[in-house]
């Protein structure tokens, strides 16, 4: 086993085991273990008196939270990381094999070579919320799904449509007052929603997404952030070609949020030069500018959010 100072530890998490790989080394000690409230508890006690560099497990759909929380109560250092970065690591190594036993290993191999940075305690606090903020949007869908069926429905299927629209609504409701009443239940949360909503054009709604997807926010620098949510410009060059840069990766749905927060932004002139003068009076297209201004909002919230002050717009329009 490798020693104390140096153990990396790979967990993959199913419904009925736990897959632990306690070193990185590919003759390292390896255990399944029940995935019960009993044996979680067992290993999490184990890998305290371990004291491992890291542990790294997969997001999978909420399998793994059980685990993850209380690893991160215990103060175990542990990420959390995607299945698709893993993979890369094993495609990389020309690995095609795929079991829960060579995953783990995989995992903890991926722990010593990447080192991706572990979780706080305060990041499972906010998977309550992240939690609510899906399903509200779930439901929105299915309400948005049932009104567009309402108005091409025969009359006899008409009132049964509109009884669960008028249900979806109340679920709605009672979802965003959960949120509201989560949202306010610690002192961090409450503090950093209401930095990014000091931002014009930053609502309530979006600022609880921008802090439940994109939580690194205001720790990491501005070409960082840019690369994480996937709005950083990169060199398209081969030989003599030339192509235009572009954007690509990052997380979607913090995207999503970013663009429809840039727009009323710039309805307000809070990102106006990165919008208008920079970029769209130099003949950019339309679509390289709005990046652009989304880039800029999201230099702005992480200032706001490192500096812990909020906006300020004698400071921060003029932020690069």
């Amino acid at each position: 086993m490798a020693s104390r100072e140096s153990l990396f530890i790979g967990i993959d998490v199913s419904k009925q085991t736990l897959d632990v790989a306690f070193g990185a080394d590919p003759h390292a000690p390896l255990e399944t273990i029940p995935s019960t409230d009993e044996g979680v508890q067992l290993l999490v006690t184990r890998l305290q008196r371990l004291q491992p560099t890291l542990i790294v497990l997969e997001a999978t759909g909420g399998l793994e939270r059980m685990v993850f929380a209380q690893l991160l109560q215990a103060g175990v250092p542990t990420a959390r990381v995607q299945p698709r970065r893993v993979r890369a690591l094993a495609h990389a190594e020309g690995r095609q094999a795929k079991t829960d036993r060579l995953d783990a290993r995989l995992l903890a191999r991926f722990a010593e070579r990447v080192r991706p940075p572990h979780h706080q305690a305060t990041d499972e606090q906010r998977a309550s919320l992240r939690d609510l903020l899906v399903r509200r949007e779930q439901v929105i869908q299915m309400r948005t799904a049932e009104i567009n069926r309402l108005t091409a429905a025969a009359p006899n299927l008409r009132p049964g449509i509109q009884k669960h629209i008028d249900w979806l609504d109340q679920e709605i409701r009672a979802l965003e007052q959960e949120r509201d009443n989560e949202a306010e239940r610690t002192d961090e949360v409450r503090r950093k929603r209401e930095l990014r909503e000091s931002v014009p054009g930053i609502g309530a709604i979006t600022a609880r997404n921008l802090l439940l997807r994109l939580p690194e926010l205001g720790t990491i620098n501005r070409k960082e952030a840019a690369a994480v949510v996937g709005v950083a410009p990169y060199a398209n060059q081969s030989g003599a070609q030339h192509k235009p840069r572009h954007s690509s990766g990052g997380r979607r749905d913090v995207r999503s949020v970013l663009y429809m927060a840039t727009l009323a932004a710039t309805r307000r002139r809070l990102v106006r030069r990165a919008f208008d003068q920079r970029l769209c009076q130099a003949g950019k297209p339309r679509k390289v500018a709005i990046v652009a201004a989304m880039r800029k909002l999201l230099t702005i919230l992480g200032a706001i959010l490192r500096q812990q002050k909020p906006w300020d717009p004698a400071v921060h329009t003029s932020a690069p």
